[in-house]
């Protein structure tokens, strides 16, 4: 077990540093904090479900792409502006270089996500604080009802298919992707970056076309023909499932 350390503050310009060791209490791991898109979610990561409560993680966390979508329960207890109370943000980035690659885990908060773990009236004061100490936990994702999006990417075309996933509930995160097209056999998308997985079909792809997604802990679910006939590149097409 990797015994926890202070971490030294680093100011930035728009987002806020956090630093992360795994030292495990109670199922919260002990590290450090401080204020501070690779997985392709662009201004979705303003809207909800998101709603600017995300964070960046270095290469533990964002796993090559495979981490975009994980949630995780951040809280600060060191400074006297911190409250204490858990906060849920989403990875939605990369965090790359520098400190990002020094600790065995590491964080870059958003700006919102980093203000929320202070005391009422206290955000600002806590983006100042020079070291700061603060506990993780991985959790499941609950987006409230919300179903999972399919995004066609702007380079689609008949017989290219690249999809934008986002909004799983449960684990967040994917390990695979399969497309079956009409009256086809499942067949394996490929990771192109962050959050979007393609297929490249060498003839006219047809559709109705359906995606079966793995979670990271490998649960099974089917967006049943959830890419309709005369799609568009571009469009986002929401599903009716969901992990639960």
């Amino acid at each position: 077990m990797v015994s926890s350390s202070n971490v030294v503050f680093v100011a930035l310009a728009s987002s806020c540093l956090i630093l992360l060791h795994s030292s495990s209490i109670s199922g919260w791991s002990d590290g450090g904090a401080t204020c501070g898109g690779a997985c392709g979610y662009q201004g979705d990561m303003e809207q909800p479900p998101f709603s600017a409560m995300v964070t960046a993680g270095g290469p533990s966390i964002f796993k090559n792409g495979r981490g975009c979508g994980a949630c995780y329960q951040v809280k600060c207890t060191s400074h006297r502006a911190c409250s204490g109370v858990p906060v849920t943000v989403v990875v939605t980035d990369q965090c790359p270089g520098g400190p990002c690659l020094s600790e065995a885990t590491h964080f870059d908060l958003g700006g919102k996500a980093f203000g929320a773990m202070a005391k009422p009236g206290q955000a600002d004061n806590l983006r100042r604080a020079g070291s700061l100490r603060v506990q993780y936990n991985r959790v499941p994702c609950n987006w409230h009802g919300l179903d999972i999006a399919f995004r066609v990417d702007g380079g689609s075309n008949p017989y290219y298919l690249a999809l934008l996933i986002e909004d799983e509930a449960g684990d967040g995160d994917l390990s695979a992707v399969e497309l079956q097209q009409r009256r086809g056999s499942w067949a394996p998308m490929q990771e192109s970056w962050g959050a979007v997985w393609k297929y490249n079909s060498g003839s006219t792809l047809q559709a109705p076309i359906s995606i079966r997604l793995t979670s990271g802990s490998g649960k099974k679910l089917v967006a049943r023909n959830v890419i309709p006939s005369g799609w568009q590149a571009s469009r986002t097409y929401r599903s009716i499932v969901n992990f639960q």
